[in-house]
């Protein structure tokens, strides 16, 4: 594990791997480094990349500077590309997407972005679904009913309110606790849900979105939306996947693109 400091002071944990072009991965809400869909994928990434995943903030092994706000995220990014040599690839998922065309649209630098099933809302009424979960989510938080404040967000997510109650018994159910808290940092770079389309519409960087063939159309359609609102993205859906994309199916396709952008890069 290697640390850096962000702008703030705050020390945020990260990890490199592999040799070549710079790629960074970001988490969607409830995953670190070593929880969630990053690790396995960096270690095949890293056969063509360096890689450099890391814990946002609140979450494993990086600190958490009150109070929040949107921008230190952007800051721990651009501190992060910084550190991976001043440009990077980023793949991102879930809401992390929504904290990568923030960054984006912040003038971070990256090379090109590949995003997968941003969870903006498309459909009418979807600003007040999005409302009332943020209000409950504070109101759990504030609290300190972190077990059911991330039981309202699994419910929020789609799974089924007897799966989470199961869930709660697991032992793994105290690690979700642990970083509740960061699902309202989650919310708020969310906003109110709706495809960020003036922030979308000022990256300028190739950018690829992708979604899983057997996911809700709701995350479908957001895909598609996010792709209209970027300038030049394309859209590609990936056959048989869901939101838990398996890692051994997006590697090859982040590898064909992250390459193809990068060799366009340096030889236009």
């Amino acid at each position: 594990m290697t640390a850096l400091t962000s702008a703030d002071g705050t020390v945020i944990a990260y990890e490199s791997a592999g040799q070549g072009p710079a790629v960074v991965l970001v988490d969607g809400a409830m995953c670190f480094r070593h929880s969630g869909p990053m690790s396995p994928l960096a270690d095949l990434l890293a056969k063509d990349f360096t890689v450099h995943t890391y814990d946002r903030r609140g979450r494993g092994e990086s600190g958490d500077t009150l109070p929040y706000a949107v921008e230190r995220e952007i800051e721990d990014l651009r501190a992060l590309v910084a550190a991976a040599g001043g440009a990077a690839h980023v793949f991102a998922i879930s809401s992390g997407v929504a904290l990568t065309i923030a960054a984006a649209s912040a003038g971070v630098r990256f090379t090109s972005l590949a995003l997968y099933e941003p969870p903006f809302l498309t459909e009418s009424g979807g600003g007040a679904q999005a409302k009332e979960y943020s209000v409950g989510l504070r109101e759990l938080l504030d609290a300190g009913r972190r077990g059911d404040a991330a039981a309202l967000f699994m419910t929020h997510v789609g799974v089924p309110a007897g799966v989470v109650d199961g869930m709660r018994a697991q032992p793994f159910w105290a690690g979700f606790e642990a970083i509740a808290p960061t699902l309202a940092y989650d919310d708020a770079v969310m906003g109110d849900s709706s495809v960020p389309r003036e922030r979308a519409a000022a990256i300028t960087v190739p950018t690829l979105l992708l979604d899983g063939g057997a996911s809700p159309e709701s995350l479908r359609a957001a895909t598609r939306a996010t792709a209209e609102a970027i300038p030049g993205a394309r859209h590609r859906t990936l056959d048989g996947q869901t939101h838990d994309v398996a890692p051994e199916v997006l590697a090859p396709v982040l590898t064909a693109f992250f390459g193809e952008t990068h060799h366009d890069r340096h030889n236009s």
